[in-house]
């Protein structure tokens, strides 16, 4: 089942998600709709507070290098990874950079994106939706997805931690669009695709990141 998008200024949003503290056919029932949620708006990350639910549960679909990662994480915790296994594996190095720029999008602050810095790599751990526990480890654009949706999971946007004349430009746009008040959202599927999937013609497409 796809749900409408809740986009800036819902409280939802704005708050620490709730612990899950049951793992039963309703916490599956919300993983599925996330996901069918999540391929209907061309994203790679969805959190529940982006459905209106308070619960720290996020999905991901997203592309890792030349690996299609996708999976759920539930109560998650996350550690900032200092010397990425993979990263030296493939002979890149002895020091991976901390941090890394690169540009972000949001399904809940749908259209513009900014670029903003985050860590190289990190390794969340939690459940799976039926209580299992599992561990993520994240590099690069993948573990920038990761931290998106931590992020959600906190009350926080990505727009939150911009600074300067972006966060600015970032207000700027909220007001311009009407957002900042509760109760606004967008239907993917239904509504015109907000970061323009739906003006590609066939012929021209180029698969980009999707937002998060």
């Amino acid at each position: 089942m796809i749900h409408p998008i809740v986009i800036d200024g819902d409280p939802v949003l704005r708050q620490r998600a709730a612990e899950v503290t049951a793992f039963d056919d309703e916490l599956r029932t919300l993983v599925a709709d996330m996901f069918d949620t999540l391929a209907a708006a061309n994203g790679v990350g969805l959190a529940a507070p982006q459905i209106g639910v308070s619960r720290r549960v996020f999905v991901f679909d997203a592309p890792d290098e030349d690996t299609q990662r996708r999976g759920v994480m539930i109560n998650p915790t996350m550690a900032i990874v200092q010397r990425p296994a993979r990263f030296l594996a493939q002979g890149l190095g002895k020091r991976p950079p901390k941090s890394l720029t690169d540009v972000e999008g949001c399904l809940s602050f749908p259209g513009p994106d900014f670029d903003l810095k985050r860590h190289f790599a990190v390794r969340l751990t939690g459940f799976d939706e039926h209580g299992a526990p599992i561990e993520v480890d994240g590099e690069g654009w993948f573990a920038r997805v990761l931290q998106h949706e931590f992020d959600h999971l906190d009350g926080f946007l990505y727009v939150d931690r911009l600074k300067g004349k972006d966060a600015s430009e970032a207000r700027a746009l909220s007001k311009e669009f009407g957002w900042g008040v509760p109760g606004l959202t967008w239907m993917p599927g239904v509504d015109r695709d907000p970061f323009g999937h739906d003006d590609i013609d066939d012929d021209d497409f180029d698969e980009d990141n999707g937002a998060e």
